[in-house]
C-alpha cells in the first residue's frame, strides 16, 4: 500500500524507484542513468528539446526506443548540420520509418536548429546558458505523491516564452518542464527513490548491460 501511495516500487535488485522507472528495462536504464542528471552542451540540449517535442502526444517509451534512429536522421543533433536541412531533407525524413513521421515536428526540429545558432550568436554562453538560467533558485521539495509532480511551473512557462522569443517552435510550458526534468534543472525523482540521491551527487548507478548511456557522458559529449 505504501509503495503505491508514495509512487515507488522496489525492483528485483532491491532498489526503490519511481514507479515508471521499473516498468520496462528501457525505462529502468533511462531512469537510473539519465533522467534528472544534469545535461550540458549545445548539441545535447538541442537533442533533448527536439525529442521532447516529438514526444508530444505520445508515450516517452516510443521516443526512447527510436532515439538512435533520431540521432542518425538528424545528423547526431548537430545544430549547424540540421539548420542546413531543406525541403528535400524534410521529405526524406517523412519517409523514415525509424522516427516519428510528423511534418510539423520535423519542420520544428529544423527551425529549432536555426534558433540554436541564433542563440549562439546573441546570448552569452549560448543555449546552455539560456536554458540553465531558468533552473529554480531553490530546489523544490522531493515529491512523495503523483499529485506533487507539476506539469507546468513558473520557470517552465518563462523558459518556453524565452525560447519562443528566439524562434523555437513546439516548446510550450509543458514540453519545457519535461525538458527541465530530463536535463536536471529540477530533481523530480520521488522521495525515497535511489536515483534521487544519485542525481544530487551526479553519480548514476552503473549496471552491466545497460541500454542507455551514462548521463555524465551525455553531458560531456
Amino acid at each position: 500500500m505504501a509503495e503505491t501511495r508514495t509512487a515507488l516500487v522496489t525492483g528485483e535488485d532491491g532498489l526503490r524507484r519511481c514507479f515508471w522507472g521499473a516498468s520496462t528495462p528501457d525505462y529502468q536504464a533511462y531512469h537510473d542513468q539519465e533522467w534528472g542528471f544534469p545535461v550540458r552542451g549545445e548539441s545535447r540540449l538541442y537533442e533533448r528539446i527536439t525529442l521532447e517535442a516529438f514526444q508530444s502526444g505520445l508515450a516517452w517509451i516510443t521516443i526512447l526506443r527510436k532515439r538512435e534512429n533520431f540521432r542518425a536522421a538528424f545528423a547526431g543533433f548537430d545544430p549547424e548540420k540540421v539548420a542546413a536541412f531543406d525541403e528535400d531533407d524534410v521529405s526524406r525524413l517523412l519517409t523514415d520509418t525509424g522516427i516519428v513521421r510528423n511534418r510539423a515536428k520535423i519542420e520544428a526540429a529544423v527551425r529549432n536548429a536555426r534558433a540554436v545558432l541564433e542563440v549562439r550568436d546573441t546570448v552569452e554562453g549560448g543555449l546552455d546558458a539560456l536554458i540553465w538560467s531558468f533552473a529554480p533558485g531553490r530546489a523544490p521539495r522531493a515529491p512523495r505523491l503523483l499529485s506533487d509532480v507539476q506539469a507546468v511551473t513558473p520557470e517552465s512557462t518563462a523558459l518556453a516564452k524565452a525560447l519562443k522569443r528566439h524562434g523555437f517552435a513546439f516548446v510550450g510550458p509543458t514540453t519545457a518542464y519535461a525538458a527541465m526534468q530530463a536535463c536536471g534543472l529540477v530533481n523530480d525523482h520521488f522521495q525515497g527513490c535511489h536515483a534521487r540521491t544519485a542525481v544530487a551527487g551526479d553519480k548514476p548507478v552503473k549496471k552491466p548491460g545497460r541500454t542507455a548511456p551514462d548521463a555524465r557522458d551525455v553531458a560531456r559529449s
